[in-house]
């Protein structure tokens, strides 16, 4: 009886650092001046762009995107490569503890194709980041017809 109490005293001491190391982190990284860029005539696809800051100690990584706004969201970058501009999809989006990623246009970006409306200008649109540790971030994207 008294080795049964000894050992509940004992769980219920290391509990909460149990607890605690099996928590998944919950530092997510800051999202500033995301906004969707909507062209003039309606078309089947858009673009993304935001700056992504990672506040926290950790890495961290963004695998893929998602939005109840449109069909298929991808993580594009846009490179210039013997004079050609060229565009290939990024399978992983690294962000180093304190390191900022700038998604705009000529560059890093989201590629919004297969919208399930339109998308009008002043309107705000949800796409959440898929981070590598299975979480997501929800971010409020403007749509604007050019850049902040």
């Amino acid at each position: 009886m008294i080795r049964a109490v000894l050992i509940a005293a004992l769980a219920l001491a290391f509990l909460p650092a149990i607890a605690f190391a099996a928590t998944p982190p919950t530092c997510l990284p800051r999202a500033e001046r995301a906004w969707v860029r909507v062209l003039p005539a309606p078309m089947p696809m858009n673009a993304g762009y935001l700056r992504l800051r990672n506040t926290c100690a950790a890495p961290l990584a963004i695998v893929a995107a998602s939005s109840p706004a449109y069909g298929e969201v991808s993580i594009h970058e846009t490179r210039t490569v013997d004079g050609v501009s060229r565009m290939r999809e990024v399978a992983e989006l690294p962000l180093a503890p304190g390191a900022t990623v700038e998604m705009k246009p000529g560059g890093l970006h989201l590629m919004l194709m297969r919208p399930t409306a339109p998308v009008r200008i002043g309107q705000r649109v949800r796409i959440d980041l898929h981070l590598k540790d299975g979480r997501r971030l929800p971010v409020e994207f403007e749509a604007r017809a050019a850049a902040p």
